[in-house]
């Protein structure tokens, strides 16, 4: 049992780490020539800090989705896997809005149903592992700042092509 439960979080590690990999491939077809060029905030981070961010959160998705899993027997029903399953598609889909089709207004709506979806898994997991759903919370905590900040680019940004 304890090698199929390691086997099932290496796999957990390969799907959030997927996910990951596709949204930094999407994110790289414009982050040098098009983002630099956006008006943003001021309190805009750094690209290596959320890098560092992101690898973090993916880290805590995998955990916290193994950690509801091994209540499986109890109850995880495949609705749940496949809410953590529809929440990284959307992270995913918001890099190729944002960076590959370079919409952030489209982002920003998306954005919303990507913030409802985790928090939808959260919940659920805090539900079937308390553990697994406080690892979601920084997660949820950070796609919600970025919200705001999508929705500030994109408003800079329409608001100057109206000048």
């Amino acid at each position: 049992m304890r090698v199929k439960s390691l086997i099932v979080l290496v796999l957990f590690l390969a799907v959030c780490y997927g996910a990951a990999y596709l949204g930094a491939y999407l994110t790289n077809l414009s982050v040098k020539d098009w983002y630099p060029t956006l008006a943003k905030p001021d309190w805009t981070p750094s690209g290596s800090l959320i890098g560092t961010i992101w690898t973090v959160l993916y880290t805590l998705m995998a955990v916290a989705g193994w950690l509801a899993w091994l209540k499986r027997e109890e109850n995880f029903p495949r609705q749940i896997l496949a809410i953590f399953l529809v929440q990284l598609a959307l992270n995913v889909a918001w890099s190729g809005l944002f960076f590959g089709l370079r919409s952030p207004g489209l982002a920003s709506l998306e954005i919303v149903a990507l913030w409802v979806a985790i928090f939808a898994t959260t919940w659920i997991f805090w539900r079937v592992n308390w553990l697994a759903g406080v690892l979601m919370i920084p997660y949820l905590v950070w796609v919600g700042f970025a919200a705001v900040l999508n929705w500030t680019i994109w408003y800079l940004n329409a608001y100057s092509s109206l000048k």
